[in-house]
């Protein structure tokens, strides 16, 4: 049965709610219980005491009416027993009396009676009193109910409530602190703590800070928010956050705090992990770039204040890469972490994260700026934020070139590493961070290119030649496009004919109306990756050229073109020389490739391999610059080659020194042996020429014969110079007494001669 809304006033509609009549009178009993049962109630009777107690074992009525007066045991006993019963320690229970006193009201109440009414018959008013109770009962439930979850939110959070009266009499005051308060503080419920026993658990040097911030809350009535380090009665290090209001009486009058306690130890520890990983290296556990930069900053204004210099030292591994390439990377973290060591004891380094104005914490605060930190990759810096002058920037340099020389064990093995250093100084080479840290790079770069393992300061004059190199590298990005790369050919003369049999192609750059000479923009090229593009143009070109030398003069010997070897690991060189011969119409042959002694030993297993492909399709290596590269004469027995080209730094001397004509006597015994043709480059004047022809080397090149000279003149030359035979040099080789030439070069001709 559900009867309506209205009729339970402000009870929600649901069931029925149940009572527990108790009453030794029968008929009162019936009477009450039928009014009841009108009214909207499902009734349970008991004629006495003892049997409502048994009842209560078995139900959990809403609601318990008990009359007061009854024999044997009576309503207030009846009370006090039900009471001890499990599960009904808050049951509503209304007592009946006839007695209208004070004392029976006063022990209705001490037997634990909810309300109490008086017999009169009125029953409406005793429905009306039973919905009161039942509405009262349910709010304190849900009351109980929310505080019960608060208190278990407030355990999940590791929080409590306090509250801080003022002192009183010279007291410290009042404070008190909820059961979940205590927790936070590692005290159990029914204990309590003041706000000594608080203070006590901070430490001692903090002390002093905390009491001076409660006494200033405390005389602006201000808000209180802090956090506080505290150690626990079992040695337990927390981190308490503590936050309160002032409340103020009706009159306005201050009277005390009220406010949380929460552990935040958990939250802060991620927060102090964020923030580390935030501002320092994983790896090396050096301040990262970001914090540089925070602490470069905060010493710069420091420095402009103060008017005095700080440095900023720029590092980076020489080298490092050949680490990471033959040991491994984890070879080179290993690495890195040493350096890292080794840094850090070389300046004042602090591992402090400083997040509020530095003066705050002192006069001499901005010293803890000071750090070594990675910018990334094998890049290091060493900030300074107070030096006297540059000498200072120096002295500190050189003790970190001389720390990282001394061997380090990466992966079981003994290394060396060496670094760059380039130093800026504030004022004087910049106003701001990315001032100082261009500078710096520009003045280490200037270590690099002067050969490394030093340090140097910035300068003027080091900016300039960094803006030309970069102004230089962006104009050779187009130099391509812009059609603006020319070849120039030498030729290679087979001196005992007095032909040409054959031509290095030598790359030129026309920028505008300047020839760049190849020394001022190749290193470039290979620095910033250009050469591979430029050089498979080049190889284009000669191709093109070729074809074009055999339609005006019958050309019909090949053209040298220099290869980088990281162009010959290429896989698709093969397929670049196919192209670039058969769009020319020319046969494989006409393309020479020379490729460097010591680039060929620098890569020696990924070129061989090439080498084999390139020599399958008629393509001939020559090896350039022979005798600096300290070859392994068991790989040169194996290798694809067809030439070797004796270094011009051996035909200088020719002559003159008799060690220059040993080198030069064994690498043509060498080729000889090998069956390898050779030729000598760099040939300059005629006492060259005429011992490289005494010692069996027919084939030269040189400015003897002529300078690198464009296409277009080739055939000009070939017509005015060679053919006439009118060059001075010829006259010499005639002159000489052919048993000289006889004995000092046999079989001169399969040594010296190249497509004859």
């Amino acid at each position: 049965m559900t009867l309506p809304t209205a009729f339970f006033g402000e009870i929600d509609p649901g069931p029925l709610p149940s009572v527990l009549l108790v009453d030794d009178d029968p008929v009162n009993l019936m009477l009450t219980a039928a009014a009841l049962r009108e009214r909207g109630f499902v009734i349970a009777e008991a004629s006495a005491g003892e049997e409502a107690l048994e009842c209560l074992q078995r139900d959990r009525p809403d609601v318990v009416v008990l009359d007061a007066l009854m024999p044997t045991l009576d309503g207030f006993a009846t009370c006090e027993r039900l009471r001890a019963l499990p599960g009904h320690e808050n049951t509503p229970v209304l007592m009946l009396t006839g007695l209208d006193d004070d004392a029976s009201i006063a022990r209705a109440y001490e037997a634990g009676a909810t309300d109490f009414f008086v017999k009169a018959n009125q029953w409406s008013l005793l429905a009306g009193r039973l919905r009161y109770l039942l509405r009262s009962s349910r709010t304190r439930q849900e009351l109980e109910r929310s505080k019960s979850k608060l208190a278990r939110a407030q355990d999940l959070a590791r929080m409590g409530s306090f509250e801080w009266r003022p002192r009183v009499r010279g007291s410290s005051g009042r404070l008190e602190l909820s059961t979940e308060a205590l927790r936070v503080f590692g005290i159990g419920p029914g204990h309590t703590l003041s706000l000594g026993g608080v203070l006590h658990m901070v430490h001692r040097d903090n002390r002093r800070a905390v009491l001076r911030m409660l006494a200033e809350a405390q005389g602006h009535n201000s808000v209180l928010a802090t956090d506080l380090a505290v150690t626990l009665a079992d040695g337990r290090p927390r981190i308490v956050h503590l936050e309160a209001e002032p409340e103020f009486s009706e009159h306005g009058t201050y009277t005390g705090y009220t406010g949380i306690v929460q552990d935040v130890t958990d939250r802060r520890t991620a927060e102090d992990k964020i923030r580390h990983l935030a501002n320092y290296d994983s790896l090396t556990g050096l301040p990262n770039r970001r914090q540089l930069m925070w602490r470069t900053e905060r010493a710069l204004e420091y420095a402009r204040r103060q008017e005095h210099a700080c440095a900023l030292l720029l590092i980076d591994l020489d080298r490092f890469k050949v680490i990471n390439d033959t040991l491994g990377h984890a070879a080179g973290d290993e690495m890195l972490c040493e350096v890292a060591t080794r840094l850090r004891a070389c300046v004042r380094h602090s591992e402090q994260i400083v997040e509020g104005p530095v003066e705050s914490a002192g006069s001499r605060a901005h010293r803890t700026l000071e750090a070594a930190g990675r910018l990334g990759g094998d890049e290091f810096v060493a900030l300074l934020p107070d030096v006297d002058d540059e000498r200072d920037a120096e002295r500190v340099a050189q003790r970190i070139l001389d720390a990282l020389r001394a061997p380090m064990l990466v992966a079981g093995q003994e290394c060396f590493v060496t670094a760059s250093v380039g130093i800026a100084m504030f004022p004087r080479d910049g106003q701001t961070v990315l001032d100082l840290l261009r500078n710096s790079d520009v003045a280490m770069y200037a270590v690099k290119a002067a050969g490394r393992n030093a340090a140097t300061q910035y300068s003027p004059m080091l900016a300039g030649r960094g803006r030309e190199k970069l102004a230089l590298e962006t104009a050779l990005h187009k130099a391509i496009e812009r059609d603006e790369l020319v070849l120039h050919y030498q030729p290679k003369i087979d001196v005992r004919s007095a032909r040409m049999v054959g031509a290095e192609a030598l790359m030129r750059w026309q920028r505008g109306d300047t020839l760049v000479p190849p020394g001022d923009f190749i290193p470039l090229a290979e620095e910033s990756g250009l050469i591979v593009p430029m050089s498979e143009w080049a190889l284009r070109e000669a191709a093109r050229q070729a074809k074009a030398w055999s339609l005006a003069f019958g050309f019909n010997d090949a053209i040298a073109v220099n290869m980088p070897t990281r162009l010959i690991e290429r896989s698709d060189l093969v397929e670049h020389i196919h192209q670039a011969v058969s769009t020319y119409g020319v046969p494989h042959r006409a393309i020479q490739l020379e490729i460097t002694e010591t680039g060929l030993m620098k890569d020696m297993q990924e070129v061989v391999p090439a080498l084999h492909r390139l020599n399958e399709i008629g393509v001939e290596i020559s090896i350039d610059d022979f005798g600096t590269g300290y070859s392994s004469l068991a790989y040169l027995t194996s290798l694809p080659i067809s030439e070797l080209k004796i270094d011009r730094g051996f035909v200088r001397d020719l002559g003159i020194t008799p060690q220059s004509s040993a080198v030069v006597t064994a690498i043509i015994a060498l080729a000889r042996s090998l069956g390898l043709r050779v030729i000598a480059e760099g040939v300059e004047n005629e006492r060259q020429m005429e011992v490289l022809h005494r010692l069996g080397c027919s084939v030269m090149q040189g400015f003897l014969f002529s300078r690198p000279i464009p296409a277009q003149a080739m055939q000009t030359w070939l017509e005015q110079v060679l053919q006439p035979r009118q060059a001075p040099w010829m006259g010499r080789l005639a002159a000489e007494p052919r048993s000289v030439v006889a004995i000092a070069a046999p079989d001169a001709g399969t040594v010296g001669s190249t497509h004859a």
